[in-house]
């Protein structure tokens, strides 16, 4: 998106408040006036001094005291003004971010695979604050400086022609440096923004995973990386300052030409006697008031320039396709018995990479499926395609006879429990993160949920209990206590299909046993799926289906799979070398 079209779509944004915006087109209009009108009163007031002795004190009292009060009303119109620059600012910074938050919630997951963190969290936040920080100083200039511009010379037309006319010739040069200039800042602000971005998203990322990187003594390197983020970011951010730095000293040249020439004009009139001393001072005034605009619009564009670069980022990102919606006539899942068809399904994350082809499966209600295979072979990816997180590229999957495709995404996964190998918590007390599952449960049956994750007897050793606060992604916790929550979670209101990811992977082998236990009760009727590496834990599965590079190699139970002498027998072998099946 180029700079046009970006002004083109914050303008679409800012038209919602046209009322706020004619408001203050208003006040600057009125503030523009009364300031332009002073100079005519300090003039008069300057013509009441002719000579010694002869000064006519009472018109200048009275000149004086109608000065104050445009004085007065000037600073409580600007006042206005500014009320309503500010109300346009940030509420076009709050639709900006509500659009692109909203957009997070439908981004498909395959954009928040590929894209990091910080990123996405610097065009939120970061652009969308200098967005405002430009926009804020083009309201509050801009449109002052244009219409005082044209107010001046209004003015100075009616007091005189020709000094006016020295002053418009002059004056062309500010708007041709202004434009030779904006040109040059837009790319560096474009490029300052996008590498502040990274520069996010790598101190997110370091931030997340810095146990891991001391451990592995990556100081030395992260630094080196962050150093390059941080010298091209200075690199930009220099040109983008340079470029925008000389625009002020160049206009203000241009600006010191203007007042000479109108003080040598309008002196040489003056001396003739075609014009007053109190004109020329008036005259000087409005060269002032004139050129002044030139220097304060020629700094918001180049602040315009940085706040189109970001807005730019925010609009791209706003603009990201969303996740398919669901079909019109897409229907609810209601008591599903729990049987999966999987039907000629081809997927892959990347054009360049086949992974599945041709995957066939059938699962009968109530039938315990464990997944097995070497890492990256197409686990996870055939869980993330059974809750919908991403749809084949060929194939259909069906749940009760019923194409996935034609159910609502929000019933499908409402009727599929997940345990991951990665846990989610919130902000907020452990109560509130198990409440998740049935915001409705009463504390009983909280408790007797933790009871059967085995995490009852760590919760009660919390400061706070159940109301002990935790940070993001459970602060402080470890690893198999927030495992242990997000099983409670399941254990609370358990649907009538399962998904178990590895959920027991950062759990001690004694509570392990106990959790495989009440796992095995809740198991009962309900079709699950089970991945895992340890296959001591999958052994009693109904059906287990061997994957490698995205396709099912083997499938059966432990002891046929065993017997065959297959991959599946090699994998076993591995972890049991010592053990007969």
């Amino acid at each position: 998106m180029n700079s046009k079209e970006t002004l083109k779509r914050v303008l679409s944004y800012i038209d919602r408040y046209k009322y706020f915006l004619l408001l203050s087109m208003l006040f600057a209009l009125i503030s523009v006036a009364l300031t332009l009108y002073a100079p005519i009163l300090v003039g008069n007031a300057i013509d009441c001094i002719v000579g010694k002795d002869n000064v006519d004190f009472e018109k200048i009292v009275s000149i004086l005291i109608k000065l104050g009060i445009i004085i007065g009303i000037t600073a409580a119109v600007q006042w206005f003004m500014n009320v309503c620059n500010n109300k346009i600012t940030y509420n076009v910074s709050r639709d900006l971010r509500q659009r692109a938050f909203e957009k997070i919630e439908k981004l498909p997951c395959s954009y928040l695979d590929s894209h990091s963190n910080g990123d996405v969290v610097s065009r939120v936040i970061s652009d969308v604050d200098q967005l405002a920080d430009g926009l804020l100083m083009g309201f509050t200039q801009f449109f002052t400086g244009i219409v005082t511009i044209i107010g001046t010379l209004g003015f100075m037309l009616s007091i005189n022609v020709w000094i006016t006319l020295v002053v418009v010739v002059v004056t062309p040069l500010s708007f041709f440096i202004a434009r030779f200039i904006a040109k040059r800042t837009y790319k560096m602000f474009s490029l300052q923004s996008k590498t502040r971005g990274e520069q996010t998203a790598f101190i997110d990322e370091m931030i997340s995973n810095q146990k891991v990187a001391d451990a592995y003594g990556m100081d030395k390197e992260n630094l080196e990386k962050f150093d390059d983020i941080n010298e091209r970011l200075t690199d930009y951010s220099l040109k983008a300052t340079f470029f925008s730095s000389i625009t002020n000293p160049a206009t203000r040249f241009v600006n010191s030409i203007v007042y000479a020439a109108v003080a040598l004009f309008g002196a040489i009139m003056a001396i003739k006697g075609n014009i007053t001393v109190g004109i020329l001072s008036c005259f000087l005034s409005y060269a002032n008031q004139y050129t002044k605009p030139f220097n304060e619009i020629s700094s918001v564009v180049t602040e315009l320039q940085n706040a189109l670069a970001c807005a730019g980022r925010v609009l791209d990102f706003i603009d990201e396709e969303s996740i398919k919606p669901d079909a019109e006539d897409a229907g609810e899942l209601i008591h599903p018995k729990g049987n999966i068809e999987i039907s000629n399904v081809d997927f892959s994350y990347s054009k360049e990479k086949e992974l599945i082809k041709n995957l066939n499966l059938s699962v009968k209600e109530g039938m315990i499926v464990a997944i097995v295979g070497p890492t990256g072979c197409g686990k996870t990816t055939l869980i993330n395609l059974l809750m919908r997180f991403y749809d084949p590229q060929k194939g259909n999957i069906y749940v009760d006879g019923i194409d996935n495709q034609n159910i609502t995404r929000k019933s499908l996964r409402e009727n599929i429990g997940m345990v991951l190998q990665d846990t989610w918590l919130k902000s907020g007390t452990i109560l509130d993160n198990i409440k998740i599952a049935d915001p409705n449960a009463s504390m009983e049956d909280v408790i007797e949920a933790a009871k059967k994750a085995h995490a009852h007897s760590f919760i009660k050793r919390l400061p706070k209990g159940y109301d002990t606060v935790i940070g993001e992604d459970g602060g402080s916790l470890s690893q198999g206590q927030k495992q242990l929550l997000c099983i409670t979670r399941l254990m609370l209101s358990p649907p009538p299909m399962l998904i178990l990811d590895e959920a027991t992977s950062s759990i001690d082998t004694r509570t392990e046993i106990k959790i495989q236990s009440a796992f095995n009760r809740l198991m009962q009727g309900r079709t699950t799926f089970i991945v895992a590496h340890r296959l001591s834990t999958i052994m009693n599965a109904d059906v287990i289906l061997v994957m490698n590079d995205g396709k099912i190699v083997e499938q059966g139970n432990h002891k046929e799979l065993y017997n065959k002498k297959g991959f599946y027998y090699n994998l076993y072998n591995s972890q049991f070398p010592k053990n007969n099946s």
